[in-house]
């Protein structure tokens, strides 16, 4: 049975470490954490020990380390630049690319969002999304925690493209399909997922030399075309 994962912001190799707070709260009372079972805490920056439960108290859980393992950054990182939608199917989608990989996830106030992030929502929308992420980069056991980067209108979106090695911008009128698309082994990818209504015919001119992709006849909803397009390069 792989062990379940917990975070500690400011994790520190040593032969005990202590899981307090809300991470302990539900280690003991959610998970039912008991002596002696095998767990694993993370910094979410790619430090991860392994080890086994010596001690559980009301508010802390100490855990006698076995190993400490540094995973390495990826070469080729994703970023799922996702437009804000209507009901959940937002959140659906980073929590799904989350499971998939992502490295980083950009809110996009798109022409056609019906839900818009204004005044205290844009911090209060961006802290939401990182919570999801961070809740679903444990249930994968993912060592690193994709950061919700400041929401984008369209012209800050296409102001930021230049910072990419390759954009993807799933559009369903296109004639490129991923798997003509060549992707590079090291670097920095974007996929752009738009709303409901889809990306005006003024954004996709804003974002220039974007990649534009066709996913087939069947046009995927905006909380599972991210990460379609993330399962299918994380393949290749």
């Amino acid at each position: 049975m792989v062990e379940p994962l917990f975070i500690i912001d400011k994790l520190s190799p040593a032969e005990v470490v202590v899981l307090s707070g809300e991470e302990a709260k539900h280690a003991s009372s959610v998970r039912r954490m008991r002596v002696g079972e095998a767990i694993a805490v993370t910094n979410g920056r790619g430090l991860k020990i392994r080890g086994t439960v010596s001690e559980v108290e009301q508010n802390s859980i100490s855990i006698q380390v076995a190993e400490v393992i540094k995973e390495d950054e990826p070469a080729l990182k994703f970023t799922l630049i996702q437009a804000l939608a209507k009901g959940d199917r937002d959140e659906l989608a980073i929590q799904a690319a989350t499971e998939l990989g992502v490295w980083e996830v950009i809110p996009w106030i798109s022409a056609r969002s019906v839900s818009v992030w204004e005044g205290k929502k844009l911090e209060t929308g961006k802290a939401r999304w990182q919570q999801i992420v961070r809740e679903a980069a444990k249930q994968s056991l993912r060592s690193f925690i994709p950061e919700v980067g400041q929401a984008l209108s369209s012209k800050q979106v296409a102001a930021a493209l230049s910072n990419f090695d390759l954009v993807l911008v799933l559009e369903p009128t296109a004639s490129q399909k991923l798997s003509g698309v060549s992707i590079p082994s090291s670097g920095k990818v974007a996929i752009l997922v738009g709303p409901e209504g889809g990306i005006s015919p003024e954004e996709l001119q804003m974002f220039g030399n974007a990649v534009q992709l066709n996913l087939g006849a069947n046009v995927l909803r905006t909380s599972t075309a991210g990460p379609a397009v993330l399962a299918a390069l994380t393949l290749r």
